[in-house]
């Protein structure tokens, strides 16, 4: 058996307790010369080790902030974009755990920022605490960059830093205001492409975490900004410029309430120029002083201030309704002829108004036998309550439906509106009789000028929009706009029919004033009586094309209450002549020569005073003899008025502008009158 050992009584014996003597000494005097070391480097540096250890506590965390997307003209120009600034950063705790630097520091922060040391001294005073206060914005890149070099070879420069931000800017101002929009300062878009595309234009911010080193540099980990994707717009800023310079000529010149400009390629929906009302400037969206004198702004309230705003951001072109006239009228001869219930040759007899529910809807002119291109060159409301009653009430809502009335268009900009039409319920013998030519029913200029190109491009129906493409921030492509084609609202037939018709009239018609000295143009006028009837207030407009046949380019133009003489479309007809004499040419659009083969042989048209039999002219009422122009000069449009009837028969206008005119007459027969 294996012997055990009895260990429980061994003693601690002399030998043990000299070598525990011997680790004990050792141990205390490594001890004593680790304490005699840190004695002396606290006498002889211990300022260096004290900054190292209070660097390491000062933590730093920032936000990396994206750029925002550019938006971009067809041709390259740059309408909006995101110039990258700095925002200089000032770490009172910091500084003032250094106050060997602080002189320093503040005379640098003078020199080359132009802070007064009084200004920084207030804030080590006040927030000594802090390690984050902001003491200037919006610094370019070489004033930073010269700071920091000269940081980089002064080390007792210190707490100053800098962070990367984007300033929205506009480089021309108040060019495309209502196309373009603008931003808040946290980069939210309002109105225009900035408001409808702001996601696409946002991108996300970044994040940068770390610790001042020992030499208090900032050691950083970095989680990268996504920069925004840039729109390339459907806009010609060349376009744009001329016709924002037209509007501000004639507004001088002659003045109105409002002026809506509206030019679109018929072919594709693509939005060239877009303007209405007053411009702002884009920098400075919320200043009224380029309207009002600061003593008006000052007595505003804050209500006034917000509503004069609104109505100065507002797009008129796809936000306002209005009763379009005589440039409806396109469509309704559209929809007969496509429906073959009239043709070429149909020929009708004006005897200046017909009879509808019991009251007389009056033509300007006693027009007698006309063609029904004739009733388009002359503006002619006689024939066409004729040839609505052809189309009859659920056909013609069909077409107007199919012509986009009474909704959206579907354009990529926020605040568009539907306007108003009246249901097949309301549409009695008068309300279709007066929607024929454009009363009775609301409409935009986004809407009429998208129902106008598809009658002259062939019969398609595209939808409108702003954008082109879509570009990341190192400019790939990311997404392409390719036209959308919604319907088709008439066959090419009927097409190449309205484009002949519509060179007729401004070749020998209503609108001569749009003729453009080597250019075929085609168009129709249009003018409206606005609510209250009888004070003299018109909207005027002309909607025409360019070349008249297979056009590049349609024009609207739109003028509320010019303060002319005579408010007459004459007005908007050669205003609309002007812009495209300078527009065409920025367009590439070149003279396209004679197409007077298109003209038939033109007979004058009769007015009472001109070959009207003595029957037809006692048919007339009123003061129709007393017309200041004939129709033949083709100076006058012919827009009638809807008169109190419509209210009846469910007339929704939103801003009245018809041209309506009720007289009594004998047995009970009412006289709508013409405007011109």
């Amino acid at each position: 058996m294996e012997k055990k050992v009895d260990r429980t009584n061994r003693k601690f014996t002399s030998r043990m307790q000299a070598r525990l003597l011997l680790v004990f000494c050792v141990v205390t005097l490594l001890l004593v010369g680790l304490m005699g070391r840190l004695i002396f480097i606290m006498q002889t540096d211990g300022d260096r080790y004290a900054k190292q250890v209070l660097s390491r506590q000062t933590y730093v965390s920032s936000v990396l902030p994206y750029k925002r997307g550019d938006i971009i003209d067809r041709n390259g120009t740059v309408l909006a974009q995101s110039e990258l600034q700095y925002r200089l950063i000032l770490d009172p705790k910091l500084l003032l755990e250094n106050e060997d630097c602080i002189s320093i520091t503040l005379a640098s922060l003078k020199k080359s920022f132009g802070i007064e040391t009084d200004t920084v001294q207030a804030i080590l005073d006040e927030e000594p605490n802090k390690q984050y206060v902001i003491v200037q914005k919006n610094l370019k890149y070489d004033v930073v960059k010269s700071f920091k070099d000269t940081m980089s070879k002064n080390g007792d420069i210190i707490g100053v830093w800098f962070e990367e931000e984007y300033v929205r800017t506009y480089p021309f101002n108040s060019l495309a205001s209502d196309l373009i929009g603008f931003t808040s300062a946290d980069n939210t878009g309002y109105f225009g492409i900035e408001e409808y595309y702001n996601d696409i234009l946002n991108g996300t911010n970044g994040r940068e975490y770390g610790y001042y080193d020992s030499e208090l540099d900032i050691e950083r980990i970095v989680k990268k900004a996504v920069n925004g994707d840039s729109i390339v717009s459907t806009i010609d800023a060349n376009v744009q410029r001329i016709i924002q310079e037209k509007i501000i000529e004639f507004n001088t010149e002659n003045g109105s309430k409002s002026i809506g400009i509206l030019v679109m390629d018929p072919n594709n929906g693509d939005i060239i120029a877009m303007a209405s009302n007053q411009e702002y400037d884009l920098n400075s969206p919320r200043s009224l002083e380029s309207i009002y004198t600061k003593s008006e702004i000052k007595a505003m309230t804050d209500e006034q201030k917000t509503t004069t705003l609104n109505s100065l951001w507002k797009n008129d072109v796809i936000s306002s309704g209005f009763e379009p006239g005589s440039t409806f009228k396109p469509l309704t001869i559209a929809a007969a002829l496509d429906e073959d219930l009239v043709s070429d040759n149909s020929t009708y007899l004006c005897d200046g108004g017909e009879i509808k529910d019991g009251r007389r809807i009056k033509c300007s002119h006693v027009h007698g036998k006309i063609t029904l291109g004739q009733a388009i060159m002359y503006s002619c409301n006689d024939v066409l309550m004729q040839v609505v009653e052809q189309v009859g009430k659920d056909l013609f809502y069909k077409y107007e439906k199919s012509f986009g009335m009474g909704m959206k268009t579907g354009i990529d900009l926020p605040g568009e509106e539907t306007g108003l039409i009246l249901s097949t319920d309301d549409l009695g013998e008068s309300g279709l009789a007066t929607s024929s030519f454009g009363q009775s029913t609301t409409t935009t200029m986004i809407q009429m000028a998208a129902a106008f190109s598809s009658v002259v491009n062939g019969g398609y129906y595209y939808q409108p929009h702003v954008m082109k493409k879509i570009v990341s921030d190192s400019g790939s492509m990311i997404k392409e706009f390719d036209k959308i084609l919604v319907r088709q609202t008439i066959s090419e037939q009927t097409s190449e029919l309205l484009q002949k018709y519509l060179y007729q009239t401004v070749e020998a018609g209503t609108a001569k004033g749009a003729q453009v000295e080597g250019y075929s143009i085609g168009g129709k006028t249009g003018t409206a009586e606005k609510l209250p009837r009888g004070e003299g207030k018109y909207v005027v407009s002309f909607l025409g094309c360019a070349p008249a046949i297979n056009p590049e380019m349609v024009i609207y133009v739109v003028i509320d209450e010019p303060n002319v003489k005579e408010q007459s479309s004459t007005v908007a007809t050669a205003f609309a002549g002007e812009i495209l004499n300078e527009i065409l040419p920025v367009l590439g659009i070149f003279p396209d020569g004679e197409i007077d083969y298109l003209l038939p042989t033109l007979t004058p048209t009769p007015t009472p005073s001109q070959g009207n039999t003595a029957e037809d002219i006692n048919n007339t009422i009123g003061d129709e003899s007393n017309t200041q122009e004939t129709a033949n000069t083709g100076e006058e449009e012919n827009d009638t008025a809807a008169s109190n009837e419509n209210s009846t028969n469910g007339d929704n206008t939103q801003t009245g502008n018809s041209t309506e005119n009720i007289e009594n007459t004998t047995q009970d027969e009412f006289n709508i009158n013409p405007i011109d």
